[in-house]
Formats: C-alpha cells, structure tokens, sequence
C-alpha cells in the first residue's frame, strides 16, 4: 500500500532532505510506501486537501484543529520537545527595545502561517494592539521578512521561533528580538485521514521507533530539524491544543 504524507508549507525548506531520508526509512522498517507531497503554499495545500490527496499530513497546529473537527482526521504522534514558539523581532539598530514600543499604524512582516499569526498578535497585547492596528506585509518566507525588517521596510517581522534560529548567524547578528513566545503545548502534529484505518499502525509504530539514540536515526532527525524524534499524542492530547488554540484565538 502507497499512503500520501503532505507536509505543510511552513515546514523550513533547508529540512526538506530529511523528510525524504525519513520515508525511506519508515518504508524499509513498516513496509508501507510513503509518497511526499509537498505543496509549495498554503493555498497548494489547501487544494490538495480538497482534491483528498493527502493520507497523512504533518500539519501546523492551526491547519491542524480545523482538519480533526470538520474532516475527521486523527492525530497520531508530535514532534517531541518541539513546541511552536513564535519570535518578534526588529532591526538591531531599531529604537525598539520592547513589544510594547510598537505603536497603531505600525508595519509587520507576516508570511501565511496562521498560527504564528494567532500567537503573534496576543504577544502584541502587551502594546495595546490589534490586528486592526498593525499594517501587514505579507511575504513568502520568513528569510524575505528578515530582509525587509533589515531594510527598515517593516517596524517588525512575525517568524516562527525554529525558522528566527535557521537564519544565518550574520542575519541574526542584525536583528534583535522584542520577544519569544514560551506556550510549550502547541506543535506540528501528524495527522492520518479516516480512510487509513488498521494501515497505520505499523507506520506509526516505526515513526516512534526512530531513535534519537542511534547514530543513522539521529542523521535523519538532524536532517529533518527534529533531533529528538516524535512521541505518540493521544486524542486527549489534541484536544488540549485545540482547547488553547481556541482560547488563542478568543
């Protein structure tokens, strides 16, 4: 059997590699094969998803709550110890010092994912603002944001916290952080589609099995940016997050 993994959009793009090294791997020890898809945008994904292309999805904790609501998937495992903190960050020679420095009418770099987004304005509360006072630039990347929040285009940038620490060490040196978020429970998940049934298993239980410990399954890991592998989460697990991404967006 061939099951389709979609990975999001947002996933950083140096670690794609990895996500080939790790289906090779599950495929060799589940004996299922793994077929990448991985769209270009959220508006690729989303057409995608409507097409009913994708089996499994490694989703973004946003993406993720409506798909197990409205389309009946079932989260299986997590990134472990790899929650989705998100970073604001300004020019280092900014006069900003603190969020609450930013003011209404102030311009943020944004790309499309959305739950960097949600997290991104509640860290904005402290300033007293709203998404309605805040103009958005909305960008490809978060290496696009970074520059135009170097060139003074942006007050600030919107990154996932992951992606801020990729940058190259002379762009960080550039940049300097107004604050990082510390919400620990909101992650990527791996989501499987009603339809995969009893196949799953077997899959899930060799992504498990992918040992931090061990010297090949650790390369992998490296590659894919996610060093100490994946644990299980329960249904009680994903409705906690779903629960705090509701409160997020309240």
């Amino acid at each position: 059997m061939t099951l389709n993994l979609l990975v999001a959009p947002d996933f950083a793009p140096e670690n794609f590699p990895g996500w080939y090294m790790l289906g090779t791997l599950l495929q060799h020890r589940s004996g299922t094969r793994l077929h990448l898809l991985m769209p270009a945008d959220a508006r690729e994904q989303a057409q995608m998803l409507a097409d009913g292309l994708a089996d499994l999805v490694y989703a973004n904790p946003f993406d993720a709550t409506s798909m197990i609501r409205e389309q009946g998937y079932r989260a299986f495992a997590r990134p472990a110890a790899h929650s989705n903190e998100m970073v604001i960050a300004t020019a280092a020679g900014s006069p900003l010092a603190t969020v609450e420095d930013l003011r209404p009418g102030c311009r943020i770099a944004v790309t499309d994912n959305r739950d960097v987004r949600l997290i991104g304005l509640r860290l904005l509360e402290p300033a007293d603002l709203t998404e309605q006072d805040v103009q958005w630039e909305e960008v490809a990347s978060y290496q696009a944001a970074a520059r135009m929040t170097l060139s003074g285009q942006v007050d600030a940038g919107f990154f996932l916290a992951s992606a801020y620490h990729a940058l190259a060490r002379i762009t960080r040196e550039r940049l300097k952080v107004l604050v990082e978020s510390k919400l620990r429970d909101i992650s990527h998940v791996l989501l499987a589609h009603p339809r995969v049934g009893s196949d799953l298993q077997p899959l899930a239980q060799a992504l498990l099995a992918v040992d931090p410990d061990d010297a090949g399954d650790a390369q992998v890991l490296q590659a894919l940016g996610l060093p100490r592998g994946f644990e299980p989460m329960e249904l009680e697990d994903a409705e906690f997050m779903i629960d705090l991404m509701d409160t997020l967006l309240d």
